[in-house]
């Protein structure tokens, strides 16, 4: 009896030790892979998360609607009732809400159209509300600034405004701009605004035919907040020739960055419409090199 109680109590002991190692393991994951409920077809729906869950993300970067002529977005989780069922999904399924999107601002100009406080106090005001740091908020294509440099100061200034709403708040912008990393660096010198920092897009990079890994290094650790981690269409991340991604993660090792890398585009051109199938191959491309 008494070895009986001690072998029991060894296997307690064995099994204590277990879950706080887990647990600290869990604490120490420097990188985490999420994918964007609109690109799974999912715009602020439920279905994201069971989805996205198959896919084998650890969030979903959920979008706050769409914009059009509306002084703010088709936004449902304003509403309290449709907002709990989202973050009660959210907990049922393990998965984390690491962004709201802005990408309403894709197609809209964010630095030119009349109403634009509204939707930024929206925005900042779901994140509070859903306990979520940080928000997307892509510059779209009426507020290139590559195309239209005339259009500088109107970003700058919009960009203030919206610096101090978030620093208010505690919480982050993270914007998106096809503008070179070192630009970028510059711009948010200009911004001035510690809330205002770089979503950072591979395939802006790729696209303008930049050194990926030299933009990364140039913008540095703290003007990144979150990464998205996907290039055009065409390919999976695991067969694309223009990225490396064991040599972005040494990049970032090296950096000391950590944070979420977000899953938006890299779908196989023989199958673009197959969500499952795209993102769960470059889900666990990521998850196999970062974690």
């Amino acid at each position: 009896m008494f070895k009986l109680l001690s072998v029991l109590c060894l296997l307690g002991l064995m099994i204590i030790s277990t879950g706080e190692t887990y647990a600290q393991s869990k604490k120490k994951v420097r990188y985490k892979v999420a994918v964007i409920d609109l690109m799974l077809l999912k715009r602020q729906k439920l279905g994201a998360f069971p989805l996205a869950k198959e896919v084998g993300a650890d969030g979903v970067e959920v979008d706050l609607g769409g914009l059009g002529n509306r002084p703010t977005f088709d936004n449902k989780l304003l509403i309290d009732s449709v907002r709990e069922q989202f973050l009660s999904k959210a907990r049922e399924f393990g998965l984390e809400i690491p962004s709201l999107a802005m990408t309403g601002y894709y197609a809209q100009s964010f630095c030119q159209r009349e109403p634009f406080i509204q939707s930024i106090e929206d925005a900042i005001r779901t994140m509070k509300l859903m306990k979520v740091k940080t928000a997307f908020l892509p510059l779209g294509v009426q507020c290139d600034l590559v195309k239209r440099p005339e259009l500088r100061d109107s970003v700058i200034s919009r960009l203030k405004i919206a610096g101090r709403m978030a620093k208010k708040a505690g919480v982050v912008i993270g914007i998106e701009t096809p503008l070179s990393a070192a630009e970028q660096v510059q711009l948010l010198k200009d911004v001035g605004s510690p809330a205002i920092k770089i979503y950072f897009n591979f395939s802006d990079a790729l696209g303008a035919g930049r050194d990926l890994y030299s933009e990364l290094k140039t913008l540095g650790r703290k003007n990144i907040c979150m990464i998205h981690c996907t290039n055009k269409d065409g390919v999976w991340l695991q067969n694309d020739p223009q990225i490396d991604l064991k040599k972005v993660k040494q990049v970032l090792d090296e950096m000391k960055w950590s944070g979420w890398l977000v899953i938006e585009r890299s779908r196989d051109a023989s199958q673009p419409t197959n969500v499952r199938a795209n993102f769960s191959a470059n889900t666990a491309y990521v998850k196999s090199i970062f974690q």
